[in-house]
């Protein structure tokens, strides 16, 4: 766990849109410690990094699954890059663009030599998906290490998002990469973000 101070003073710095990759070959330099948000489309992954950036705009929001078409790195205090990925399963995308942008995601998660912890944005309305279970195999395989955030969980009751963190967990069983907690959050009301900054800030550059 990182130092409070510490913490508290990376996320209220600056914090900066310094790339876009469309393909694996035009990927920057790999200089600071990154920390990769994956999900579903739709997940919240851009309002995620927007709410725990203390920002309205840094990532770009759409209520249009699919939007997000490269990979976005965003240089928070020039001590942890931030990485916005495409967002996977999507079904209204055409089949050819839908395998384009998942090979883009894993070539990125299997090669990136400094990618330390990959959060994996699971919608708390619909719970662990089969393409969130594939993408977890995925993880496992590749021995890159991730933790399950789930968002939007203003929208549960207190009663539901008991259930929907209890099904979330009992999904990571048998997962060999994945962090044994999972931490819950809404972009929305501002909630769970505390703990998964702390969880983000232990891995920057000291």
């Amino acid at each position: 766990m990182s130092d409070p101070d510490f913490t508290r003073k990376l996320f209220a710095g600056p914090c900066d849109f310094v790339w876009g990759a469309e393909d694996v070959n035009s990927l920057p330099p790999p200089k600071l410690p990154e920390i990769a948000f994956v999900g579903r489309s739709n997940a919240g992954k851009s309002s995620l990094i927007n709410a725990l950036t203390n920002r309205k705009t840094l990532a770009r929001v759409s209520n249009t699954p699919g939007r997000t078409r490269q990979i976005n790195f965003f240089d928070l205090g020039h001590r942890l890059m931030l990485v916005d990925l495409p967002g996977y399963g999507f079904a209204q995308a055409s089949k050819a663009m839908t395998a384009q942008w998942q090979n883009l995601i894993f070539a990125y998660l299997r090669g990136r030599v400094n990618l330390r912890r990959v959060i994996l944005l699971v919608d708390s309305r619909r719970g662990v998906m089969d393409v969130d279970q594939e993408a977890m195999k995925l993880l496992d395989e590749a021995a890159v290490s991730y933790l399950v955030t789930l968002t939007k969980m203003d929208a549960l009751k207190p009663a539901e998002q008991q259930v929907a963190i209890a099904k979330a967990k009992d999904a990571l069983a048998a997962r060999i990469a994945a962090y044994p907690d999972v931490l819950a959050t809404s972009s929305l009301a501002k909630d769970g973000l505390d703990p998964l900054r702390a969880h983000l800030a232990a891995l920057a550059q000291p």
